[in-house]
């Protein structure tokens, strides 16, 4: 994982997560999927975690698939990432897809800081953040298209909460380059900037000094909204207050704000 993707702890329990191929802007290989998936594991696990900050070393965040490590000998079922397309290794996801939806399943928020280019499947990790930042000239596409192929590293099922339907079917259908800024009109980015990776960290700090508990619940309904049922949504908002409602997080959530100080949370 250490050539494909570093990790970083910083303060406050803040994950500064990079794909370090900058030779390659980052592109997909078999080592960079495996990376990705060690990576998100290991973030499931560290303790004391609160936010993930996602970005891409040199020249880009991501320029999607590695086409040189395709074989054209290679069965069609199966994926650069390892495993066959079909087999769902990583929960509800193949190797490839759980690169994207793993940041979905992380616990804690993810905010994806974007520069240079996204394309392809670079596009569709880019979705599985939280929250998106790029820089108004990064250059993105729903790349798969141009080579006779479908979106499927779980763009489909990210997208739908965040872009209009007939502008998706028009991106994924033409491929069409759009950029950072055009990002932030149609849905794909949630922010734009002109130092991306500077606001994802100026954003984590806030969000890193909530109460943990109630983030984390949080994102648990905010995972729920795409195929969730209103009373089971309503009974989820229920379940997770009387988690934290006067706990001891939530009490020094009171009284840091009364007392205008920094809160002291527990983990």
């Amino acid at each position: 994982m250490k050539d494909r993707i570093s990790i970083t702890m910083l303060a406050d329990g803040i994950a500064d997560v990079r794909l370090i191929r900058a030779d390659k802007m980052n592109a997909l290989d078999t080592a960079m999927w495996s990376a990705l998936a060690e990576a998100i594991d290991e973030l499931k696990a560290k303790p004391g975690l609160r936010v993930v900050v996602l970005s891409g070393e040199g020249r880009a965040f991501c320029a999607g698939l590695d086409l040189s490590s395709l074989s054209a000998e290679r069965d069609p079922g199966t994926s650069s990432a390892g495993g066959t397309l079909s087999d769902r290794t990583k929960g509800i996801a193949n190797n490839a897809q759980y690169a994207a939806w793993g940041w979905r399943e992380l616990p804690v928020p993810v905010i994806a800081a974007v520069h240079g280019v996204a394309f392809g499947a670079g596009s569709q990790i880019m979705a599985g953040a939280d929250i998106r930042i790029v820089h108004p000239d990064t250059r993105l596409a729903i790349m798969e298209m141009r080579w006779g192929l479908v979106p499927d590293v779980a763009g489909m099922a990210l997208w739908r909460t965040q872009v209009a339907d007939d502008v998706l079917r028009e991106m994924i259908y033409t491929n069409r380059e759009f950029t950072g800024s055009e990002a932030k009109l149609l849905g794909f980015a949630t922010h734009v900037s002109d130092d991306p990776l500077a606001k994802a960290m100026e954003l984590a700090a806030v969000i890193a000094n909530k109460n943990p508990h109630a983030i984390r619940g949080a994102k648990r309904l905010c995972n729920m909204l795409t195929d969730a049922s209103d009373a089971e949504i309503l009974q989820a908002e229920s379940d997770e207050q009387v988690k934290i409602i006067r706990a001891p997080n939530q009490m020094e959530a009171v009284m840091a704000h009364m007392e205008k100080r920094k809160p002291n949370f527990a983990d």
